[in-house]
């Protein structure tokens, strides 16, 4: 991992290089980088593939105490990076509530009509999959779970957190059994920096009892993409899980619908997060979508 200085803090971020067609690629809540590393070591050879860790709940670096982390906060962060990296023609892809911060970008983007400065006017392809969208946010079960916890100061959160060290809890439909019914092992991982001992455990919860109280003020955001998300005339793909449980698969048809250069692909055999479900058939689907001219 490298580390990049922008204006919430430090961020870790994973860059393979080359001179291949660039992916952003954005997690969600509770996750960090690691989501993507099944397709990125498909993608890796012929793409240049940046994936940051966002300060979402699973990264090692607390954010400055006055850091904006409400979601159109991070977005204007992810905005940041492509900046600081002078990334250019850029297919921003997001999963689970990183598919919300693809929107919102392309949001910040319709508002500032692609200024200077802006990380929005270096995309030139989005893909959104399995997400947060329109009213579905905190979505189902295991985010308004998660956004109750939110509502707990940062110490008690933490507490209550400290039940995820437990396979069964991490598995149930509160937590992370809807959303992958491959990753265990990733989300043992993600969990770890808010369970770890120090002075740092206190400043990851309190980023992330921060970014759960955003969710909800965020839904009236969603519920207003049919006003901006037909503004975004690149190549925009729309991948959802066929069954999904936590995004509804209508939502998937619904974004591709709005976009006027959309097209919904939907895979089988995975929960929301098909990057941990499906890698190889979600790099196959993301490459061939790159590189389409």
């Amino acid at each position: 991992m490298a580390e990049i200085e922008l204006s919430t803090g430090t961020i870790d971020y994973e860059d393979t290089g080359g001179p291949g067609p660039v992916l952003v690629l954005l997690h969600g809540l509770l996750m960090d980088a690691s989501l993507w590393a099944g397709p990125v070591s498909e993608l890796a050879a012929d793409h240049r593939c940046v994936v940051p860790t966002l300060p979402m709940g699973a990264h090692r670096h607390p954010a400055r105490p006055d850091a904006d982390l409400s979601l159109p906060g991070l977005a204007r962060l992810v905005s940041e990076l492509l900046d600081r990296l002078d990334l250019h023609d850029v297919t921003l892809v997001g999963n689970d509530t990183g598919g919300a911060l693809v929107q919102l970008v392309v949001r910040d983007g319709a508002a500032r009509d692609g200024v200077v400065g802006d990380g929005a006017a270096r995309i030139s392809r989005i893909a959104l999959v399995s997400c947060e969208a329109f009213d579905n946010m905190p979505p189902s079960l295991t985010g308004r779970t998660l956004a109750l916890a939110g509502t707990l100061p940062p110490p008690l959160f933490g507490l209550v957190m400290q039940q995820m060290r437990l396979r069964p809890m991490r598995r149930a439909p509160i937590a992370f059994g809807w959303l992958t019914a491959r990753g265990d092992a990733a989300t043992a991982r993600w969990v770890r920096p808010l369970l770890r001992r120090g002075a740092t455990r206190g400043g990851i919860r309190r980023d992330t009892v921060r970014v759960l109280r955003s969710l909800r003020p965020a839904r009236e955001l969603l519920l207003d993409a049919p006003a901006y998300l037909p503004g975004f005339t690149g190549p925009a793909l729309v991948v959802w899980a066929a069954e999904d449980r936590v995004m509804p698969p209508e939502h998937g048809r619904r974004l591709a619908e709005l976009l006027p250069r959309g097209r919904l692909v939907e895979v089988a055999d995975t929960r929301t997060l098909i990057p941990l479900d499906q890698p190889a058939e979600l790099a196959r689907i993301l490459r061939d979508f790159a590189t389409d001219p």
